[in-house]
């Protein structure tokens, strides 16, 4: 007995050592994963503004019209940790620096530094007026990596009772980074990759050369066999009436050669085109071919959808490559004419994202951008709405991502923020348009930005809603409890201002302390989808307001998309539908390879091109026309979180008149694919604990699950993860 119960303390000792053992190399193998590192939100900040100042019309440097704020030129990294052996350490850094270890510095710009074992602090000051100071650091066990602390010298000068002090006390944050993992994969000399894609349609004159790509595409013009003196035109479209009106088109270049030996050339600038008109000055200039090098960004199509209508299927497939085109450094508005971070823009592409590719650094990157830096001057892209929708934009991040670590860097920047809106407040604690302001809403005629604007008080709620949530996860009780006051405040306030019983509203404005006479869409629709109205109040809605031809229509994809989700909400998915149809199957009719910034139906030939006054103003590539791919993944499908980062999530498939579809939807931990005909549901599920929600005209039969029968014929099903769940409701049990 005793031989034998020695035995098995020895094993559990065995078994311990073992564990020990796996841990410290599990350890090595994650510390061997080095990656450049930055002040968070620096890189993106510049990143930034080397791609949004890229913009050019008709040749001319077209800047934003915002302020840009600049990376820290000067920041402090450092690291404590122990060693269990000795290393040798890699360094590399983007700009001038010292080094100390314990405090003391070394000579010179070592690339390598010998640490002993023990405990130890490395540090780390870099100056870099042009990028981004960063740094890239790579031991055996020391590498560079979030955990590392970063600071720009701020500081605030404290005594042990908090109050003003000689003694400084250095604020810290935790490192930025994304996915630039060896020594020589440099930030500042990130490039979107390329691919050559030649024409598919080419067309030859005396003096030029009309290249068709045959759809929506964006990269460097290359010129193939170049030859000669003189001058060359480039003229892009984005239709071919565009390419032919060299006067008039958006985009061109303009170069000078002199090659008596054929060569080929690359534009320095990327453009957006489907068409390219070469046009050669003289008769001693001249090309063999036109070809370009398609600019992308590498992100992953992860999400899918196939269904019973050919056409809502090449809507979506539309929708995907128009989001992947708009995809680059960061979600951008338009390929062709802004190439701009746009605030509103954006938090539509991050939606869409979520069921498209679920690509987190995208997301986080665009919001780090912009945000920007304190001191707040002014509002996101100068525009109300579109702080609004930052914040908006940070909520719904981790309702998908359960991503905390980016809250807890974004925090500080959320609240300056906020105490900007609310010190803009006016005297009824309600946001109204002040100089310097642009209340935009949508590109509308007539719509009035006069007075307190109902739309733009929804939006505050909303982002104050955004803020308790925040403050909740940094366990600032404070914080929660003032935003969630001044949240539920501003709600009742909404209805006891701009609730209309009459007109079954929320009217427009208010003007002068009254109710404007005006409803229009925005509000009321917001509202459906925030959950801020009870079932009598959307019935409401969506006949006196959505259903209702004499409302103002909508004429944008922008607010589309917001429209349609509202009645989704609601159950109308048939209607939906039809509209999806109506419209973005209208710009297909059209020839349209990617959808527009603005669709009106009522328009012929080249007026739908034209837009801003200008004959070919209008986007053809915009990220916002993207939207049926969010509609069929949260609607259709019916895929979307109940819990943060999909711990919990519910499945309520709607064919909506389809015959079938089927589809996948992307989460951090893999992916829910769903299968819905009028006979059959399959679903299967890499993650968190589902709930499969669906009515029926009869007893289902499920294989790998319990049915629980609820009201109305709706039946609920629990979805564990790395199980397939098949439920028959064409036969009864």
């Amino acid at each position: 007995m005793y031989k034998i119960s020695t035995h098995i303390k020895l094993h559990k000792h065995y078994i311990l050592i073992m564990l020990l053992g796996l841990m410290f190399f599990a350890d090595v193998a994650k510390a061997q994963k080095a990656t450049w590192i930055w002040y968070p939100g620096d890189y993106e900040v510049w990143l930034s503004n080397r791609m949004q100042n890229r913009r050019t019309e008709r040749g001319a440097f077209f800047p934003p019209f915002w302020k840009l704020d600049s990376h820290y030129v000067l920041v402090d990294f450092h690291k404590d940790f122990t060693l269990t052996n000795p290393e040798t350490v890699e360094l590399a850094v983007e700009g001038q620096y010292n080094v100390k270890l314990d405090g003391k510095a070394l000579a010179g710009y070592p690339k390598n530094i010998h640490v002993p074992a023990g405990r130890h602090r490395l540090s780390l000051k870099v100056y870099n007026q042009a990028a981004a100071p960063a740094i890239f650091v790579k031991g055996q066990q020391l590498v560079s990596d979030t955990s590392w602390l970063v600071t720009y010298e701020d500081k605030e000068w404290i005594d042990e009772s908090g109050k003003t002090s000689d003694v400084s006390a250095t604020k810290y944050v935790n490192a930025g980074n994304w996915n630039f993992n060896s020594a020589d994969k440099i930030p500042s000399a990130f490039r979107l990759l390329t691919e050559e894609h030649k024409p598919a349609k080419t067309e030859r004159k005396e003096h030029s050369i009309l290249v068709d790509f045959g759809k929506e595409t964006f990269g460097y013009a290359k010129l193939i066999g170049l030859k000669g003196k003189g001058n060359v035109k480039l003229c892009y479209g984005e239709s071919k009436e565009e390419a032919l009106a060299t006067a008039t088109c958006e985009l061109l270049d303009s170069i000078s050669i002199d090659q008596p030996q054929k060569a080929d050339y690359t534009m320095e600038g990327s453009r957006a085109f489907r068409y390219i008109n070469v046009l050669f000055d003289d008769d001693d200039v001249s090309a063999d071919d036109v070809s370009m090098l398609y600019e992308y960004s590498p992100v992953e199509q992860r999400g899918s959808f196939r269904c019973s209508d050919e056409q809502v299927n090449k809507i979506w497939d539309v929708s995907a490559y128009t989001l992947h085109l708009n995809t680059r450094e960061f979600f951008i508005d338009g390929i062709k004419r802004d190439r701009w971070i746009w605030s509103g823009d954006a938090y539509q592409s991050y939606l869409m994202n979520y069921y498209l590719y679920f690509d987190s650094p995208t997301v986080t990157r665009t919001l780090y951008a912009l945000r920007g830096k304190d001191p707040v001057t002014s509002h996101i892209n100068t525009i109300m709405d579109y702080t609004f929708y930052w914040f908006m934009g940070i909520y719904d991040y981790y309702q998908y991502t359960s991503d905390k670590s980016f809250i807890k860097q974004m925090y500080p920047r959320m609240q300056s923020l906020m105490s900007y809106c609310l010190q803009r407040r006016d005297k009824n604690g309600l946001m109204e348009g002040l100089p310097g302001d642009w209340v935009f809403i949508d590109w509308a005629d007539k719509l009035s930005k006069k007075g307190e604007v109902s739309f733009e008080q929804l939006l505050l709620c909303r982002s104050l809603e955004t803020m308790a949530l925040c403050a909740g996860i940094m366990q600032d009780d404070t914080g929660k409890t003032q935003y969630e006051q001044l949240s539920t405040g501003l709600k009742s306030k909404i209805f006891d201002l701009y609730w209309n019983k009459d007109k079954h509203a929320f009217v427009h404005s208010l003007v002068d302390g009254k109710q404007s006479d005006n409803v229009t869409r925005y509000t009321n629709m917001f509202s459906i989808f925030f959950n801020y109205l009870n079932a009598s109040q959307q019935q409401e809605v969506k006949k006196y307001v959505l259903l209702n031809d004499k409302i103002q229509k909508i004429t944008t994809p922008y607010m589309r998309f917001y429209e349609l989700e509202a009645l989704c909400a609601m159950g109308e998915q048939s209607y939906v539908l039809k509209e999806m149809k109506d419209y973005w199957g209208g710009m297909l009719n059209l020839g349209a390879t990617s959808f527009w910034e603005e669709y009106n139906p009522s328009k012929t030939g080249a007026d739908h091109y034209a837009m801003y006054g200008r004959p070919f103003g209008r986007s053809l590539c915009h990220a916002w026309g993207a939207s049926p791919i969010y509609l069929l993944g949260k609607y259709y499908l019916g895929v979307k979180p109940t819990a943060p980062g999909y711990q919990q999530y519910v499945i309520e498939p709607q064919l909506g008149g389809l015959q079938w579809m089927e589809g996948s939807v992307p989460t951090a931990n893999g992916d829910i694919k769903v299968s819905c005909s009028t006979k059959l549901i399959k679903v299967s599920s890499n993650t968190g604990t589902g709930l499969l929600r669906f009515a029926s005209t009869s007893k289902p039969v499920c294989k790998e699950g319990e049915i629980t029968a609820k009201e109305n014929e709706t039946y609920e099903l629990i979805i564990q993860k790395q199980k397939q769940y098949t439920i028959n409701y064409s036969a009864k049990k």
